[in-house]
């Protein structure tokens, strides 16, 4: 009988054992898999704030305000008119050539 009892204290030991080892391996994996996801979080911020620094140059709507100086460019690949705001903003219009007149915006 304390043959028997030895066994299945042996077999639960080792049981707990065997837990007790998955446990550490999952919490370093639960570690490595939220240090994976806090850099993929740090590059996807990085992003969204360089596109929205981009953006607010090329504001689509005019600002009020007096306009600092005009270009015009043609025979590029962006045939545009740029309006310089005196704000230090700017504003793309597309232009395009119909019948032998431009017209842009």
């Amino acid at each position: 009988m304390s043959v028997l009892f030895l066994g299945a204290g042996i077999f639960g030991m080792q049981s707990c054992q065997a837990n007790r080892n998955s446990g550490i391996n999952s919490s370093s994996s639960i570690k490595k898999t939220i240090a994976q996801l806090e850099l993929r979080i740090k590059q996807l911020e990085k992003k969204i704030e360089h596109k929205s620094t981009s953006n607010t140059s090329r504001d689509i709507k005019a600002p009020s305000g007096p306009v600092k100086s005009l270009t015009f460019r043609l025979g590029t690949k962006d045939d545009r008119l740029r309006i310089y705001w005196a704000d230090g903003r700017y504003s793309d219009l597309p232009c395009t050539k119909e019948q032998s007149i431009w017209a842009c915006g």
